[in-house]
């Protein structure tokens, strides 16, 4: 196996998690200063209360609401030597397999990776991919979510999201935050400045954190696919399968589409892209973005 560790990923990963611990101080900022009493005490405990059950549930959480079935060998023998022969290439433990059930996906072609840790990490597949891709063309998507579990990124999406998740929760629950909450300068008149301050700064929490994590979300996206091609050597394969998963993405009917949109930064292929997202608010490069990446790559296997 050729593998190259991706500085750029890794850079921009340190740089994330540096603007995310910035953003983190500044929403605590926001609550410590413009709340007080029980108000804040409360608030302060969510913020705690839910990172813990997004960086030790995230992984069983998306499992769930794409209605992920756990299989093993015995039950998806073909899929699971698939992943097993990657994961001893990738020098990974092997990954939990399962098949996604979600009936929104039932005619769409897609798969993820998710977990914390590469002991954690689980890949699914939907039915419709199997069928939709030949044997190389899976192994390349398979490689490509592996790839993920190798360059551990998805940890730092797990992070990025919660910062922005929080600022949500704060902006859509400002009049509540108003009437029971108050800065400690309410009495001398100053309490609607610093509300009005503290939403302000909430508010660039909230665009700063998304587009910070839709950038790495693209980025690692890119890396995952040249991680592929590494592992496979086949970056033709990928060519092909993402071609074909786009086509059978865009397919789909509408509905089914914008019933899965909210996990579109785990597929390979987003439900929702192009042009009903603005690229710098897009969690995937375009298609052809990718392609030109990975005929990159092939030129660099082949060494011209």
């Amino acid at each position: 196996m050729i593998w190259k560790r991706d500085w750029g990923l890794v850079g921009r990963q340190v740089i994330a998690w540096l603007i995310m611990l910035l953003l983190y101080m500044v929403i605590l900022t926001v609550i410590m200063v413009f709340l007080k009493g029980t108000m804040m005490y409360f608030l302060v405990g969510l913020v705690f209360i839910m990172a813990f059950v997004q960086y030790f549930f995230s992984d069983k959480l998306v499992q769930r609401s794409m209605q992920v079935m756990l299989v093993d060998e015995d039950e998806e023998p073909q899929l699971y030597a698939m992943v097993r022969r990657l994961a001893d290439e990738a020098g990974l433990p092997m990954p939990k397999v399962g098949i996604i059930q979600h009936k929104a996906m039932a005619n769409i072609p897609n798969a993820f990776a998710t977990g914390r840790s590469p002991r954690k990490a689980v890949v699914a597949v939907t039915p419709k991919i199997r069928y939709l891709l030949t044997d190389d063309e899976l192994e390349a998507v398979l490689a490509h979510e592996m790839a993920h579990v190798k360059n551990r990124d998805m940890l730092t999406m797990t992070v990025g999201s919660f910062a922005v998740m929080i600022a949500s929760i704060i902006l859509n629950n400002a009049f509540l935050m108003a009437l029971f909450g108050g800065s400690r300068d309410s009495e001398n008149g100053g309490g609607i400045i610093i509300f009005i301050l503290a939403m302000l700064l909430t508010f660039v929490v909230y665009i700063v954190g998304t587009i910070v994590t839709m950038a790495i979300s693209r980025y690692r996206e890119f890396s995952a696919d040249r991680g592929s091609a590494y592992l496979t050597r086949d970056p033709d394969a990928l060519i092909r399968a993402l071609r074909k998963i786009s086509s059978g993405v865009n397919a789909a009917s509408p509905d089914a589409k914008r019933a899965v949109s909210g996990t579109n930064s785990f597929f390979i292929i987003p439900a929702i892209s192009g042009e009903s997202v603005m690229e710098l608010f897009s969690t995937h490069p375009s298609l052809e973005k990718r392609i030109a990446n990975l005929e990159k790559v092939r030129a660099e296997i082949r060494g011209y």
